[in-house]
């Protein structure tokens, strides 16, 4: 019986260790775990991540980030990180609805706003923000090599024989599209200033031609620009921001301002599918920040032309004069000129036809 007895408390005793030792490890655990995620929720409600298309780099990384910090910290005494990345448009906008964890789009074009909102990656119209979520404008133009040889003065001259253009690819970049659409209304707008009418056949026949010369079609307008620095190809077709940057840089190039060519416009979108509360009131800061003097000037100083006061962009001396200038909206915004003239006139017709 004694024995019995002995062995039953040394069960007991046994298997009361045997709890205490895994209660002690769960609670181990469950502190090591909020230990670990604390930090990292912390970190994540005072880090601004941005996906934004290429040329955006510069401002941002350069001024407006570090600027805002600055405020920011001055206000509310909150140390601000940010996290950028930097792709063509389609591609930043395709990463985003894929799930990457972003708090801020900038993308080239409003049609990539409204697959984020229609992909359900952000519940906030850009509408609602200063400027209908416009942040910056460019106008599309054309580069060539110092003396300018091949004599080019306009879109019509890159669809001459022996013409090698760089130009990005329309399915990854937005500044691509944007292009295209310079090209190809460039006529229209021409024509109905000449004639009084808009001649579609003459800005096919003009985009065929220009596109037959295409000879690298890079993901990105920063990527067709370091090709074309790198000595690739006569001419270059971008945004006039990043032919001024090529200029600031000594590169030997003429910047040459088509007659009529699109101003594109860039739109700003919160991504706030799973933000909390706490993050919004931060990141609303930041996004309306961008219309602050400070940082349009910012976007001034690196070539963009600023939406909020004409005079600030009257200082920029080396911006071009352009004779014709128009608008995504002259065609029907986003939501026409994209399956009319981007897919309907160039991947239908022009692409199948080269």
């Amino acid at each position: 019986m004694a024995t019995d007895g002995g062995r039953w408390l040394k069960q007991m005793l046994f298997m009361s260790i045997q709890k205490i030792i895994v209660s002690t490890v769960v609670l181990l655990l469950f502190f090591e775990s909020s230990a670990c995620r604390r930090p990292k929720d912390a970190a994540a409600l005072d880090t601004i991540t941005v996906y934004a298309f290429s040329v955006m780099k510069e401002p941002l990384e350069k001024d407006i980030f570090p600027a805002f910090q600055k405020e920011w910290a001055s206000h509310t005494g909150q140390q601000v990180k940010f996290s950028a990345s930097f792709a063509g448009s389609e591609m930043v906008t395709n990463q985003i609805i894929s799930g990457v964890p972003a708090d801020v789009a900038i993308v080239a074009i409003e049609r990539n706003a409204r697959r984020l909102r229609t992909f359900g990656a952000t519940k906030t119209d850009w509408h609602a923000f200063p400027y209908e979520g416009i942040i910056n404008q460019s106008p599309i133009v054309i580069v060539v090599r110092k003396g300018n040889p091949k004599k080019i003065k306009d879109f019509p001259d890159l669809a001459q024989p022996g013409i090698k253009l760089i130009h990005p690819d329309p399915i990854s970049s937005g500044g691509a599209q944007w292009s295209l659409l310079a090209i190809y209304c460039s006529e229209l707008v021409k024509s109905e200033k000449e004639t009084g009418k808009r001649d579609e056949q003459k800005a096919y026949n003009l985009l065929f031609g220009v596109w037959k010369n295409v000879i690298a079609t890079p993901e990105s307008a920063r990527q067709a620009r370091t090709q074309f620095e790198s000595g690739f190809g006569d001419a270059l077709i971008t945004y006039e921001l990043e032919a001024l940057q090529m200029k600031d840089r000594k590169t030997p190039v003429e910047i040459i301002i088509p007659r009529a060519t699109i101003f594109t416009d860039h739109t700003i979108v919160m991504i706030d599918r799973r933000m909390p509360q706490a993050k919004r009131e931060l990141v609303d800061a930041f996004i309306k920040y961008l219309w602050s003097e400070e940082a349009q000037k910012a976007f001034v100083k690196h070539h963009f032309r600023g939406i909020t006061d004409e005079m600030m962009n009257d200082v920029e001396a080396k911006f071009g004069k352009v004779e014709l200038p128009f608008t995504v909206e002259d065609f029907g915004g986003w939501q026409n000129a994209y399956p009319q003239i981007i897919e309907n006139v160039w991947k239908y017709k022009v692409q199948a036809m080269r």
